[in-house]
């Protein structure tokens, strides 16, 4: 069995990653650490877990923690993680970070976009960006693995394959998504009490939000530019926040390339995807819901192609909390330690 901990473990994607660990057959949890929480039973914060899970939070001690998991999920803010990895750590277990400390390859990106010190420069070449679909060989043999965050995993995979094959301007590349609350985590704050969500749809992050760097290095790698030299896709990202639990829908606009048709773009999601399971291909003139993926490590993709302004319009949707998340999470833990890529995530969706 994988002892597996969890350090973050009562935020949504923490838990998250409880329910889908509970379920794993080859995997047990060993420690539910939380920073608000500690002593507490786990039980008592999420009563879903009730008569399922009789352990009392711990601390954040990852050295020692890394002395009784094989692998570490961190669910925290950005900065917790690379402020506490060290050797000691890398040597005994896996780490499998949920925040952004690993994603960027570059430290001023990181630190322009977030606001930190990134504390554990070292480890940014070594770390290997965790979606499974384009990086997994290179997932099977990390220490320590950078969970996408939920926008750039719905963003990246819908985009990838037209980007890789060179059927668009990468220079004219806009998203448009959509996010449930859950996505802003279980924190209090104002803009996302009921009252302020319920009943509404708001943009944010407006030219500035922090996967908008996630996404232009990840596509900048499928159009074979040398990013760390300075070369770079640039996109418009513009997130949305709607009143639903959970959920991510993003549509993405680009100009095709001369020549180009729908054909085209069907055979190069065919290339890269058919055989993916947990990418689900709708096909020319289908479109993605959230609905339909809730609850499920799927990711739905659909597209047409605009004659009139000679543009492709493709759209991707996922469970941010899954797919987006803790799913994602489970999927890289099976490529590390040589499972099948679907072990405890044969999630059917959730409907109604």
């Amino acid at each position: 069995m994988i002892k597996a901990g969890i350090i973050g473990s009562t935020g949504y994607a923490g838990a998250e990653l409880v329910r889908l660990l509970l379920q794993h057959p080859e995997a047990e949890i060993v420690w539910y650490g939380s920073r608000s929480y500690v002593d507490q039973n786990y039980a008592d914060i999420y009563h879903n877990m009730f008569r399922l899970v009789d352990a009392k939070c711990m601390d954040e001690d990852m050295e020692r923690l890394s002395k009784e998991a094989d692998v570490i999920f961190t669910a925290t803010p950005q900065g917790f993680c690379a402020s506490m990895v060290n050797d000691t750590i890398l040597n005994s277990s896996k780490i499998i970070d949920l925040s952004a400390d690993f994603r960027l390859k570059k430290i001023d990106v990181y630190e322009r976009w977030y606001k930190l010190e990134h504390k554990a420069p070292q480890y940014l070449k070594e770390a290997v960006y965790g979606l499974c679909e384009i990086n997994r060989d290179r997932i099977r043999g990390a220490r320590i693995v950078a969970n996408p965050g939920c926008y750039t995993t719905t963003s990246i995979l819908t985009l990838y394959p037209l980007v890789k094959e060179g059927l668009i301007d990468d220079s004219s590349i806009i998203i448009d998504a959509k996010s449930g609350t859950s996505g802003a985590g279980r924190g209090a704050k104002i803009p996302n009490l009921f009252c302020e969500v319920n009943e509404s749809i708001k943009p944010y992050g407006v030219a500035t939000h922090r996967h908008t760097p996630e996404i232009e290095e990840q596509l900048s790698y499928a159009a074979g530019l040398d990013y760390m030299d300075g070369e770079s896709i640039l996109i418009n990202f513009t997130p949305h926040l709607v009143p639903m639990n959970r959920g991510i829908l993003a549509t993405c606009y680009a100009n095709l390339r001369d020549g180009v048709t729908a054909d085209d773009i069907t055979a190069a999601y065919r290339k890269y995807y058919a055989e993916e399971t947990f990418i689900r291909l709708l096909g020319n003139g289908n479109f993605p819901e959230t609905r339909w993926v809730e609850g499920s490590n799927f990711v739905d993709i659909g597209f047409t192609v605009d004659p009139r302004t000679k543009r492709v319009i493709a759209a991707g949707a996922l469970d941010n909390l899954v797919k987006g998340a803790a799913g994602q999470a489970v999927q890289n833990m099976n490529l590390l330690f040589g499972l099948p890529e679907d072990t405890g995530l044969k999630l059917v969706p959730v409907f109604p």
